[in-house]
């Protein structure tokens, strides 16, 4: 087990990589902990919940919702959870997402940690603080930054994935590369996805260097004042569209960054949109797409990064290297048309 500790602004965060489950009895008092997890996570896990306080969820973001907020306060009453209490989501991003906002609420504030059991909940979702659910169509609507304690890295939980959870957390490396490491995207192109699944070791180095990419921006910029708005790339648009459609995180922001390379293109003069494209299908991820500009715009409008007229939008420079411009409706309503 490798432990690194990083400090925010009102908290520190132990990242235990390498780690196993067993661990967990490590960190936290057995009987003063819950743990909260999914269906899926628990049928292919079952094991390693025995003799831990457990509330168990529907799976899937349709279920990131106040109601399924309210059905887990109800259960940690009923299980006399006080505030020292630690809550600790095992699963995914929308579990990982739930549990850092009901941590944030229940009793004004119980500690929590965090186990994620995907691709994309540990080089993206679990990282970060920011904690939420979605209302209606408009995602991470409501929410809080808050950290969690501690962060637990157990890679046996990525073998139960399906192929498409991988390619779900690819996403967000390939994201994490365009905005900010282009040797990595070097890397990428280098290697396909069968090469991570079968070797361990390379395997947990891309996790630990994407943890800590995103760690290392979060720290920089934890209220997302500035560079941390970068980890917005294929967001915008990805948001406006995931819901409206179904799609998985890693589809929608997949898709979303096609179309940003595409605008920066336009804005910016990027010259890599056939580059990044080509990586996204290599790792089985979509690229181009029909959708309803209309309605995505409509999203867009009330996206969290609005300013009345205008909106933020992360854009690329060149490979391994990320912009935020500020684009006004009305151009970004005339960019979409034309896309």
């Amino acid at each position: 087990m490798k432990h690194k500790q990083f400090s925010f602004s009102r908290s520190t965060v132990d990242y235990y990589f390498n780690a196993a489950f067993a661990d967990l009895g490590k960190l936290v008092v057995q009987e003063q902990a819950v743990l909260l997890t999914d269906e899926h996570v628990f049928a292919a896990h079952q094991k390693k919940f025995r003799g831990w306080n457990t509330i168990v969820l529907k799976p899937g973001e349709e279920y990131k919702v106040q109601q399924t907020v309210d059905m887990v306060i109800d259960q940690l009453i009923d299980l006399g959870a006080d505030r020292k209490t630690t809550l600790i989501g095992v699963g995914g991003g929308v579990i990982t997402d739930i549990t850092g906002y009901v941590a944030g609420i229940y009793m004004r504030g119980i500690p929590c940690g965090f186990v994620p059991t995907s691709v994309l909940a540990m080089v993206d979702a679990s990282i970060g603080g920011k904690n939420g659910i979605d209302v209606g169509v408009y995602k991470n609507m409501v929410g809080l930054i808050r950290q969690p304690s501690f962060l637990l890295f157990d890679y046996s939980f990525l073998k139960t994935l399906p192929r498409a959870e991988w390619q779900n957390g690819f996403a967000e490396i390939i994201k994490h590369a365009a905005i900010k490491d282009a040797p990595m995207f070097r890397q990428l192109q280098q290697r396909k996805l069968t090469d991570y699944r079968k070797d361990d070791r390379l395997l947990a180095t891309l996790i630990e260097k994407n943890a800590l990419i995103k760690t290392k921006v979060v720290m920089n910029d934890e209220f997302e004042q500035g560079e941390r708005k970068l980890l917005n790339f294929g967001h915008t648009l990805g948001h406006a569209i995931e819901n409206m459609y179904e799609l998985s995180h890693g589809q929608a922001i997949s898709i979303g960054m096609t179309y940003a390379a595409i605008i920066s293109q336009h804005l910016n003069g990027f010259g890599n949109t056939d580059e990044l494209v080509a990586l996204l299908k290599q790792y089985g991820l979509p690229t181009y797409a029909v959708f309803d500009k209309e309605a995505a715009f409509k999203i867009l409008q009330k996206d969290k990064k609005k300013e009345k007229t205008s909106i933020s939008y992360i854009l690329l420079k060149n490979i391994g290297k990320g912009v935020q411009q500020t684009i006004a409706f009305a151009e970004l309503e005339k960019i979409l048309k034309q896309l």
